[in-house]
């Protein structure tokens, strides 16, 4: 049976209740909404030691040190707002309350809509707190993106969220799936997202935060994650992309091949050419799509982190997204860098961007996603193709066959350079089709092998990803 969704009044309300629990709440920005709500609810005066909200840079670096590039929004500035705050809370009065008490540090810092600013608003979120009396702390931090339009609607957001996040983490802890959909309650989809969340300390030292973020994709709280390249770091993606150029590869990756890396490795060599004249740096950041499975409703997390595991082997960080369209994508990374976007694919992907039916049910169809997908300068590099495997039939840009409707559109992107050819190819491992390849995993040890990379072909086999199965060999 479903759990009732309690309203953000009944779980302040239910928390004040519990005399067992104590602490503080810091905020920065968009108010003190989080507090409001306990006090609002009422009996707050047995669970909340103090409320803080230190506007002023002068007062907030006084009381939590200074940030060094005068940033407020950022991780950094809400774990040292727990850390200290937790502190006091055991400070003061740690040895004054019952032996039953565990004590709790809720913080946010937050950039709002205001008359001063318009642009990304955005915010981290954190609870430290005691599982069981006495324990040392564990920490939940999560990363929003405010998307209501005023300033009003955002503040309640905040304060909605923050609720849940304080009220979930004493009675969710235990299920942290639980907790990440309850993050979400009494709030309408498309007010806010969840793009970021860490579970850290000694309660959840068995906890997988790459598990973690793909239920935020999972339950839609966010569109897209991206994981570090050094297979245990969740990046933001502002921390990643910032005011670079960044080249995407967008495929299922199950496995990454030797083709993959090349359309990769020369893709990269083709974008550095055409960012010679930029000063931003470049990178290459493969995407997984499970707009599939979103649509079926089969997530199967350990596979899109074998996906993400064989990627990273390879030194490459990953972006896992809901988005089924290549324009959206664009967007996205549109919120993070001003540098150039460039998308690497091949002749069957080309083909599916000129397909009208992968447009179906979008406002503006095929000429629409378009007009949005180049909206930001944004490149196709397109890597060529063997038709039906046959050396001597080669597909590339120059003679790719577009629908006759669309001819003129097409030479339009070839003349403007929107569309570049992918040269330096290695005809050597234009014979694999991953589709194949994986038929072949799953068959057990093979020529398989020699057509992805070596540590990749190792970690298959060792972690019997993808259906791998080990024969013995008589």
């Amino acid at each position: 049976m479903a759990e009732e969704t309690l309203t953000t009044m009944q779980k302040a309300f239910a928390f004040n209740m519990d005399r067992d629990k104590y602490g503080t709440i810091a905020e920065i920005g968009a108010g003190q909404e989080v507090s409001r709500c306990f006090f609002r609810a009422g009996g707050a005066a047995g669970t909340i030691a103090k409320t803080i909200s230190a506007y002023d840079m002068s007062f907030s670096d006084a009381i939590y040190g200074e940030e060094k590039d005068k940033r407020y929004v950022t991780e950094s500035r809400v774990k040292k707002m727990l850390d200290k705050e937790f502190n006091l809370v055991l400070h003061r009065v740690g040895d004054k309350r019952p032996k039953t008490s565990t004590y709790f540090a809720f913080a946010d810092t937050v950039t709002a809509r205001s008359y001063s600013q318009q642009g990304e608003c955005h915010g981290w979120l954190g609870i430290k707190f005691q599982v069981t009396p006495g324990a040392d702390p564990s920490d939940i931090l999560i990363h929003i993106r405010m998307l209501d339009e005023s300033n009003d609607q955002q503040q309640e957001a905040v304060g909605i969220l923050g609720v849940n996040l304080i009220y979930g983490a004493f009675h969710f802890h235990s299920r942290p799936e639980r907790l990440i959909q309850s993050l979400g309650d009494n709030l309408k989809w498309g007010r806010l997202e969840v793009d970021l969340i860490r579970f850290s300390g000694n309660y959840f030292a068995d906890i997988d935060n790459r598990y973690m973020a793909l239920k935020l994709v999972q339950t839609e709280l966010t569109d897209a994650v991206v994981f570090g390249a050094d297979r245990k770091t969740l990046v933001h993606p502002s921390d990643l992309f910032y005011n670079r150029d960044v080249m995407v590869m967008r495929a299922m990756f199950r496995p990454v091949t030797h083709v993959s890396v090349d359309m990769m490795t020369r893709g990269m060599e083709l974008f550095a050419r055409m960012c010679e004249a930029s000063s931003a740096p470049h990178i290459m950041a493969p995407e997984i799509s499970v707009a599939e499975m979103r649509k079926q409703n089969s997530y199967d997390m350990q596979d899109i982190l074998d996906r993400v595991d064989c990627l990273n082997i390879l030194n490459y960080p990953v972006i896992v997204s809901n988005y089924l369209r290549y324009f959206r994508l664009s967007d996205y990374l549109g919120r993070y860098t001003r540098g150039k976007v460039a998308f690497v694919m091949g002749i069957p992907n080309l083909e599916t961007l000129f397909n009208d039916a992968y447009y179906d049910g979008l406002k503006g169809g095929i000429i629409g996603a378009f007009g949005a997908l180049f909206d930001r300068d944004t490149l196709l590099f397109v890597y060529p193709m063997y038709r039906d495997g046959n050396p001597d039939d080669l597909v590339t840009t120059e003679n790719f066959p577009v629908p006759e409707h669309l001819k003129h559109f097409y030479a339009h992107l070839l003349a403007n350079h929107k569309i570049l050819p992918v040269q330096n190819y290695n005809p050597a491992h234009m014979h694999i089709w991953p589709e194949a390849i994986l038929e072949q995993v799953q068959k057990g040890p093979g020529p398989w092998q020699r057509s992805v990379p070596e540590a990749v072909a190792r970690e298959i086999s060792t972690r019997c990803m993808f259906d791998f199965c080990k024969l013995t060999i008589s």
